[in-house]
């Protein structure tokens, strides 16, 4: 691997934010603004921005084609942007994340998008078995209340769980994208 960081932004559709079938993702609005945030900071840095999308099946809020399934237009990839599609939490399992990472020279990701307990959750401890420097950003990433948690609970739980051994856990605004040095 190289020597450099990408942002890595994992699946923030519009299904996640507007979809009829499943409540408004928490705190929805602000956490979509500290996500274009920091996707604008790392293409102001000249840092890859990789976008993971996931291909739902029929009926699912994200269904492949559908309005949901797309990139939210706050956060949509530029041309030559990559988009990595997936079926599963694990944004590394049978898709070409890790080729593009590969490609890019990339040994350090940070990480942001939906959703904390699954996608966000996956995708990280699978990074750092594959060696890569992961930092977490602790308020780039979110979910919905549950029955059992609401989901600042559930972003909280991740954040200290992730932070003891997979990912360094960092504030959007501790991110500093240019000349990021990751560790573990």
């Amino acid at each position: 691997m190289g020597n450099s960081v990408a942002l890595v932004v994992v699946d923030v559709q519009l299904g996640m934010f507007e979809s009829p079938a499943i409540s408004p993702i928490h705190d929805g609005e602000r956490l979509l603004k500290r996500i274009a945030g920091l996707v604008r900071d790392a293409r102001e840095a000249d840092v890859p921005v990789v976008f993971v999308q996931h291909d739902g099946g029929p009926g699912h809020p994200l269904e492949r084609g559908t309005e949901g399934w797309r990139s939210h237009p706050d956060v949509a990839p530029l041309d030559g942007e990559p988009v990595v599609r997936k079926r599963t939490p694990d944004s590394f399992y049978d898709t070409t994340l890790q080729e593009e990472l590969d490609e890019r020279g990339v040994n350090g990701i940070v990480l942001i998008g939906l959703t904390t307990e699954y996608c966000v959750d996956t995708t990280c401890r699978r990074a750092f078995r594959l060696g890569y420097d992961v930092t977490l950003v602790k308020d780039a990433h979110g979910t919905w209340d549950t029955d059992h948690l609401p989901a600042s609970q559930i972003v909280a739980h991740h954040n200290a769980v992730l932070g003891e051994w997979f990912a360094s856990v960092v504030g959007a605004e501790e991110v500093r994208l240019e000349g990021m040095a990751t560790r573990r």
